[in-house]
């Protein structure tokens, strides 16, 4: 066989690789979707998830098919003597599923590990402060989003956020509206978009966060935390934490920023 009859029958099998994989991948999806969600699940979901219960059945059965796919497809690995079991992996995804309802999603196709501590970890990255100046000081956090296969959560404050969904705070919410963001690269707070109007998400965004910022720096109270004025991938992440968790509020207070939240994610959490 010549070298060149070999490099095209290459070229046609990687073609039809790329071609076929998208639609093995959803083959294998839907059988998971189709298998009964485990009676011990329920169970963890009705312990730790209370939230879960309010939401429309449609909604209901969903989410579970989401979960039963995202722990098919990621790892989890434990920490500081924490000990991987369903109840952590139960808890965690249904709450990572969350932003995936009602729409097309690859199931963070970045995300490979979900890393568990026991509780807030100790970490140390290069970082600029608001001077530009380069730091690397040890931060205490209770998750972090790594752009390249990763998430870090602290169970404590994974289960806290679960069972007290109505607080505007939500750990695994906002590192994983980060995972969304980082689809398209650096989180920068623009995620990929599938509605044609981005230029008003732009200007939603952006007009509210520099309000946010202006608030934080006059040291007022405002519904969205003031960490979400840090940069606009932050403000993004917080903005998702309230909208699942104080809809009717944000859609009271911020009825535009609401309304672009209620856009992509598209869901009306204040219904429910």
């Amino acid at each position: 066989m010549s070298p060149i009859v070999i490099i095209s029958l290459v070229v046609a099998v990687l073609i039809g690789y790329i071609l076929l994989k998208p639609k093995w991948v959803d083959y294998q999806r839907n059988k998971i979707k189709s298998q009964p969600f485990p009676k011990e699940w329920r169970a963890i979901l009705k312990r730790n998830v209370p939230f879960f219960y309010s939401m429309p059945a449609d909604i209901q059965l969903q989410l579970k098919q989401h979960v039963l796919v995202f722990l098919n497809e990621k790892s989890f690995q434990g920490f500081e003597g924490i000990e991987i079991n369903d109840e952590i992996r139960v808890t965690i995804a249904a709450q990572a599923c969350l932003l995936l309802l009602n729409r097309e999603t690859n199931y963070y196709p970045k995300l490979k590990s979900i890393y568990v501590y026991p509780a807030a970890f100790v970490t140390r990255h290069a970082t600029k402060d608001a001077a530009g100046v380069l730091q690397n000081n040890p931060r205490v956090l209770s998750g972090e989003s790594w752009e390249l296969g990763k998430v870090i959560l602290s169970w404590k404050d994974s289960k806290h956020g679960a069972q007290v969904f109505n607080d505007g705070h939500n750990v695994i919410i906002h590192e994983f509206a980060h995972q969304l963001d980082q689809e398209t690269g650096v989180a920068n707070g623009a995620p990929f978009l599938r509605h044609k109007n981005k230029k008003c998400w732009s200007h939603v965004l952006t007009k509210e966060f520099e309000v946010l910022q202006r608030k934080a720096h006059r040291g007022e109270d405002t519904l969205l935390d003031h960490y979400g004025a840090t940069n606009p991938a932050e403000f993004f992440a917080v903005a998702s934490e309230v909208f699942f968790e104080r809809p009717q509020a944000l859609e009271r207070e911020h009825s535009a920023l609401y309304a672009q939240l209620m856009g992509f994610y598209h869901i009306n959490p204040a219904i429910w």
